[in-house]
């Protein structure tokens, strides 16, 4: 098989993370990513410096203290840049579901008896459950659902399901099995011209390109961090005349303080400052591939959004185009990933052999993978799909290199 140039430095990305060379990891070719990612050293340093140097109750004007806390700030700040945000938008939870619990939970008061909220059929449990729950609250749910041909969310089915009553619109910004992209700003275009809050679920969309949320204008916009290279957190972003609104759900004196008004608990300490290190990863993989050093962070994320997207793109199509012509196997979504219109996520199942017994095949090949529901039960239902087996999902992002795609094609064939 002929495998094309690439532009991004595979070597120097699998140089910056340890996994790559630890014993019990190191000869696997890890396609797990959708479940979570691997860390860069500056992550694991920021962590083993924070729990060395500063494992104290931050904020005090002692030097530990003093120190813990300012770089708690540094972290929030640095990824508010990443992002496109302002630092009071965004808040570090524990988890997704979480965090979307408790935005549903704030949301609550804005529903009165006879609203109605869309969902998906196409998202993860974590942003369907929360929303679903409000109709304890009076809320009629209503379902959006994906073309069973071709397994894409239509907007003209969305236009037809909007009224007077819409008042909140859950959307994923990419599937976690199909791995489509869901254009989410023609999305909240359409939901702001009904005066509907959009919250968009981009666990699924970040790890193969941070978004900027205001060209996107979703009203919310959360994904995990511990599958964006980071620790097992979850980031937060709502917009600050919506936020400030919302009611308290930490201690009673926090009232007024948001976004910490909606995150209980606040962050963790420790794991919230090792979110430095994904900034100063995504520096150092800027600057080795750059030259241009007074550039934005924001415009040196797009430029490295646009080398992963790239890379993705040349190691993911050839197992999709294997995928897709297998008679036996069936692959779930686009065949192809064409200009960022599908996630390396790649899907698939077979009429003649269970996922699981697939996937334990692969492990026998050192492809770490698995078959699961992966949360988006709803989705395979809909497909028809045993969700207690499964699909199998080959997971990529921009550290796999064309050796991961060449073992994984070789594995296939022996199934």
């Amino acid at each position: 098989m002929t495998l094309e140039n690439i532009k991004l430095d595979i070597d120097y990305v699998r140089s910056q993370f340890p996994a790559f060379k630890d014993p019990l990891s190191k000869d696997w070719s890890f396609f797990e990513n959708a479940g979570g990612s691997y860390v860069p050293k500056n992550v694991i340093d920021k962590l083993t410096e924070f729990m060395t140097s500063t494992k104290v109750q931050p904020y005090a004007e002692y030097p530990m203290s003093k120190i813990a806390g300012e770089n708690m700030d540094k972290a929030t700040n640095l990824f508010a840049k990443m992002i496109n945000a302002k630092s009071n938008e965004i808040l570090i939870g524990g988890s997704t579901s979480i965090n979307l619990y408790v935005l549903s939970n704030a949301l609550k008061h804005i529903i009165n008896p006879g609203d109605e909220v869309i969902v998906t059929n196409q998202d993860h449990e974590a942003n369907i459950s929360p929303w679903k729950r409000l109709k304890d609250y009076g809320a009629n749910i209503v379902e959006w659902k994906f073309n069973s041909d071709d397994h894409e969310l239509k907007i003209s089915d969305l236009d037809k399901l909007i009224n007077s009553k819409t008042k909140i619109l859950a959307v994923t910004h990419c599937s976690n099995i199909v791995g489509s992209v869901n254009n989410l700003k023609e999305i909240s275009d359409l939901a702001h011209k009904n005066n509907i809050i959009v919250i968009g679920d981009g666990v699924s969309y970040a790890p193969h390109g941070f978004p900027n949320v205001k060209e996107l204008d979703v009203d919310f916009y959360t994904f995990s961090l511990y599958k964006t290279y980071g620790p097992h957190l979850a980031l937060l972003y709502g917009k600050e005349e919506i936020l400030k609104n919302l009611p308290n759900q930490n201690h009673e004196f926090l009232k007024g303080q948001y976004p910490y008004t909606i995150n209980p608990g606040g962050p963790n300490h420790e794991e919230l400052v090792s979110l430095i290190g994904i900034y100063e990863y995504f520096e150092n993989l800027y600057n080795h591939h750059f030259k241009n050093k007074n550039l934005s962070t924001l415009g040196k994320i797009k430029k490295i959004n646009n080398l992963i997207s790239l890379h993705e793109e040349n190691i993911a199509n050839p197992i999709l185009k294997y995928l897709y012509e297998r008679k036996d196997l069936n692959l779930i979504g686009k065949n192809k990933i064409e200009n960022k219109d599908r996630a390396p996520t790649i899907s698939f199942y077979s009429n003649k052999k269970s996922s699981k017994e697939i996937s334990n095949t692969l492990h026998k090949f050192k492809i770490a993978t698995r078959n699961d529901n992966f949360y988006a039960w709803r989705c395979l239902e809909y497909l028809g799909i045993d969700t207690e087996d499964g699909v199998v999902r080959l997971s990529m992002t921009h550290y796999n290199n064309y050796n991961d795609t060449e073992n994984v094609l070789k594995a296939l064939e022996k199934i």
